[in-house]
């Protein structure tokens, strides 16, 4: 099968969160089961080509305005095939989505024009069997496929399957954007890409699209509640029949104690004494002394935002900081929380370590030095640093949401069953009781081992997503019938009409919901 995906970032290329993680794992993943896999980038500022495929795509974008993109031979790594939008003057830029001042004004023609040429490669360039696309930045190709090139017989037919990696960012954009981008206005109902007077064009892909995924089982079902749904939740239950939650899996290749070449020491499950290797050069890194080797270790990695749960530390802190503990923490976001971790390293000097900054190479180092990893996540579509956890043997202690609650099992000590320590309720008592279990049991060392064990032995590679996705695909390719009629004459998808408004919602939920949306970010 050939499988075309189209995302706005992508590594070795791009990154501003998870989903560039995703896209070049399960990529590599799938062209391991066979399949041939090419990927479609914008060519951001620092992305080197091998060579133009296209020097000029026409592309409309309003009136009577034309941009005139290239395409660019990205080279193949580990089998799979990239191909680069080349528009210096919307993608040379030094941010992906946005600058200091806030998210780029032009991103819905930015955007509009990367999914026009995503069709144009794979109607010139690289045929697909199945066009697989990530998040808001690339909803308007199932759009546009079954609008603009309905009547085009060389792409009127390819199936599209589209992931939601965070329900919370959904492109949106005043009702201008369609003049300005070339949008149809046909789309522009309440069955469309219309929510609440605005283009939403995360909707849009969950209306428009064949299938649609999300990054963990627990996560599907939760977007389509008013809770996690964020005015969505009408149009997710509306599409529930062609509603899939994959959990995303862990590329070993990079995140291996066995391997990993930025750690102190290399470990395993059959030899663990490397670990408190890492754990020495861990304090040392964040200025802690050696003196609190044997006291247990809480790290965190992590984007510093009210959607990680740092509201809930920063009401509990000076309480966790009572008990017997050390703390490091690695990250950047939000100034209120990067501001509170200065004053916990200040309040509790040699016992809180922070390092306000994004760096690979200490992230791996946290996590195989630490003793527990913390992720009390308000929502959590999937999460991968609890799933790196686990390989490393460091305990994680999560909130049960989203992927962190399809992936942890809570430790039992009667059957010795488990891998983490989960608490259910978005309090900070909840969170502050399931630390203290998890320090309660630290104090046992045949036990926390077993722990360490039991999360060591677990398989999360891509080999498995990678098998589901493929199964989708397949399902995908079944000619769509009544479902694509309907969309092809510009109406919604069965059952997701009223659900533009937000069906089973009152009208005051949803709209609070609407205002509260942010349109540019992808991290998961």
């Amino acid at each position: 099968m050939r499988i075309l995906f189209v995302a706005s970032e992508g590594l070795p290329f791009s990154k501003t969160g998870g989903l560039a993680d995703v896209v070049e794992a399960l990529s590599k993943a799938l062209v391991v089961q066979g399949h041939e896999v090419a990927v479609v980038l914008p060519r951001y500022r620092g992305t080197k080509a091998t060579a133009v495929v296209m020097p000029s795509l026409t592309i409309p974008m309003g009136g009577t305005r034309l941009r005139f993109p290239a395409i660019a031979d990205g080279t193949q790594l580990n089998g799979v095939r990239y191909y680069f939008v080349d528009d210096p003057e919307y993608f040379d830029r030094d941010g992906l989505y946005g600058g200091s001042s806030g998210d780029y004004p032009d991103n819905g023609e930015r955007y509009t024009e990367f999914c026009r040429a995503a069709i144009e490669v794979t109607k010139h360039v690289w045929p697909a069997d199945v066009i697989h696309c990530h998040d808001w930045q690339t909803a308007l190709v199932p759009v546009l496929l079954r609008t603009s090139y309905r009547d085009d017989p060389l792409v009127r037919d390819i199936p599209v399957v589209f992931t939601i990696h965070n329900m919370g960012y959904h492109g949106q954009f005043t009702k201008d954007v369609l003049d300005r981008a070339g949008i149809p206005q046909g789309v522009f109902h309440t069955g469309g890409i219309e929510f609440f007077g605005k283009v939403n064009l995360l909707k849009g892909g969950l209306v428009y699209s064949d299938y649609l995924t999300t990054v963990s089982r627990k996560y599907a079902e939760e977007i389509q509640t008013p809770e996690n749904g964020h005015g969505l939740d009408g149009v997710a239950r509306g599409r529930a029949d062609r509603l899939v939650g994959i959990l995303n899996g862990v590329d070993y290749a990079a995140w291996n104690p066995e391997k990993d070449k930025l750690i102190a020491a290399r470990y395993s499950s059959k030899d663990l004494s490397g670990k408190q290797v890492c754990k020495q050069e861990l304090l040392e890194l964040f200025g802690l002394s050696h003196d609190h080797l044997e006291r247990p270790l809480i790290g965190i990695v992590s984007r510093f935002a009210d959607q990680k749960g740092f509201d809930l530390i920063a009401e509990k802190a000076h309480e966790m900081m009572r008990e017997d503990l050390v703390l490091v923490v690695l990250g950047t976001g939000e100034r209120k929380y990067e501001d509170l971790f200065r004053s916990l390293a200040a309040a509790y000097p040699g016992r809180v370590g922070v390092k306000i900054a994004y760096d690979n190479a200490l992230a791996h180092k946290v996590e195989a030095g630490a003793d527990m990893f913390l992720m009390p996540s308000r929502y959590e579509p999937s999460g991968l640093n609890q799933m790196y956890s686990l390989k490393y043997g460091t305990v994680p202690i999560v909130r049960a949401t989203g992927g962190l609650d399809d992936s942890i099992e809570p430790f039992d000590v009667e059957h010795g069953t488990g891998t983490g320590f989960k608490f259910k309720e978005y309090t900070g008592e909840a969170l502050l009781f399931a630390i203290r279990q998890a320090l309660h049991h630290y104090m046992d060392e045949r036990i926390w081992k077993h722990i360490q064990l039991n999360g060591m032995a677990k398989d999360f590679s891509w080999k498995t997503p990678a098998a589901e996705y493929a199964k989708l695909y397949e399902a995908a390719r079944v000619p769509r019938g009544l479902s694509s009629q309907a969309q092809s004459s510009g109406k919604a998808a069965p059952g997701a009409g009223q659900a533009g408004r937000g069906a089973g919602q009152t009208p005051q939920a949803t709209g609070q919901g609407a205002r509260n949306q942010k349109p540019v970010r992808t991290s998961n």
